[in-house]
């Protein structure tokens, strides 16, 4: 499956959807953010697709603030 990639606008975001992936074992890797993705963090979340619906579920409960790349 192709993965799917999440932005942020801050470092913190970015590595609280981390978390918030791995508190529910969900596959989720933090990397560099895309150039063109205009995005004001440079980190990024690849996301598993089977996992994507569950992660975005779990970061909108969370209050992460993301938008998905692509």
């Amino acid at each position: 499956m192709i993965p799917r990639i999440l932005v942020f606008d801050t470092t913190h975001h970015a590595l609280w959807a981390e978390q918030v992936a791995l508190d529910r074992a969900l596959g989720a890797q933090v990397m560099p953010a895309p150039a063109d993705a205009e995005a004001k963090c440079d980190l990024a979340l690849e996301v598993l697709e089977e996992d994507a619906e569950a992660l975005e579920t779990a970061l909108l409960q969370e209050g992460v603030p993301f938008r998905w790349y692509g």
